[in-house]
């Protein structure tokens, strides 16, 4: 999905409003997605390229008309889901603790203790790390064959 058409519309306040409107509704797995990407743009780790594909993500969990409506239930977000993953697994090895702990904190407000423990949210840490081991993996690959 190319959601760089979607980032005109990202703004830290429209962020914020959206999240405060649908946290209940999207679920945590939608609010702490966004939540990593959102802290990732604050990151003095994370490049331009990867900022530019958190802005569409973001851009596009913010846009009010979506390719599945979010007033659907339970398919509502399935689309922003899926935008804000692709943009996780592209940008998972420039998420690092800080951030998980601050978008957990800020999911804890959100949607309480429960939703910050809970599977959903340890597999989708679980996804940060095995993309970062595989980005690692890709750096020591191109590294290696540039020494033959």
């Amino acid at each position: 999905m190319n959601t760089s058409k979607y980032d005109k519309y990202f703004s830290p306040d429209g962020f914020w409003a959206k999240l405060a409107k649908v946290a209940k509704t999207a679920g945590s797995k939608v609010i702490y997605t966004g939540l990593l990407l959102f802290y990732a743009l604050d990151s003095p780790k994370t490049p331009l390229r990867a900022k530019v594909q958190i802005y569409g993500a973001l851009g596009y969990l913010i846009f009010p008309l979506d390719a599945i409506p979010d007033l659907l239930p339970l398919v509502g977000y399935v689309d922003d889901l899926g935008a804000l993953g692709l943009a996780l697994a592209a940008v998972a090895k420039n998420i690092d603790d800080d951030v998980r702990q601050k978008a957990k904190n800020k999911l804890r407000d959100l949607l309480g203790e429960e939703a910050a423990s809970s599977k959903d949210i340890i597999d989708i840490d679980g996804q940060v790390v095995t993309e970062q081991a595989k980005g690692g993996e890709s750096a020591s690959e191109e590294s290696g064959a540039h020494k033959r």
